[in-house]
């Protein structure tokens, strides 16, 4: 069984240097959602267009979100929690990498929409990834909403806010977090 691989960048869309883009370089069956704005982001706009691409995509998804797609994808979360009560949210599971705290001192203004941040389970397998010097969330504050959220929670050390500037190309651990996620949604399914 496939499971397809949705990209859901931050602010700016996740550079050429970035893990993501480059994930994406190596494997063009994985899909970037199509956000209309990402400098300015909406959090209205940016959780309908995941839902439809999921929709899109289908129930077997796996998540691969970056800092404010990770705020994107909890709202997506609960407004489907809200509108499907008892049912399980249309996808197989998710990375959430570099989870930003919006009520930090580096959360960006044009972003500030994206609070408050759900606080409750996803409703699916997910894995929340932290650093332990990200300027814009540090990793208690990443534990503790990855239990919120019922998510495995893993620390990589210092490597800021695990992006193109942090200096992990390919980023070869979050592969293999990935392929590990893909592997046990398809035992699952």
């Amino acid at each position: 069984m496939s499971h397809p691989v949705l990209i859901v960048p931050g602010i700016g869309n996740s550079g050429p240097e970035h893990w993501q883009s480059r994930w994406q370089q190596h494997n063009p069956s994985y899909v970037r959602v199509p956000f209309a704005e990402w400098d300015q982001p909406d959090r209205h706009d940016w959780v309908a267009t995941l839902d439809a691409t999921v929709r899109e995509l289908g129930p077997d998804t796996v998540i691969v979100a970056h800092s404010l797609g990770t705020l994107a994808v909890a709202h997506w979360a609960a407004s489907y929690a809200a509108t499907h009560a008892g049912r399980k949210a249309p996808v197989a599971a998710a990375l959430l990498v570099a989870v930003p705290d919006p009520d930090g001192p580096n959360f960006p203004a044009q972003a500030r929409h994206f609070k408050p941040l759900p606080l409750q389970a996803l409703g699916f397998p997910s894995v929340v990834v932290a650093s332990d010097n990200d300027p814009y969330g540090n990793p208690v504050y990443a534990a503790a909403v990855a239990q919120a959220w019922n998510s495995r929670f893993i620390s990589i050390g210092p490597h800021g806010h695990i992006n193109a500037a942090s200096g992990l190309g390919d980023w070869a651990q979050g592969k293999a977090l990935l392929e590990e996620l893909r592997s046990d949604a398809a035992l699952t399914a």
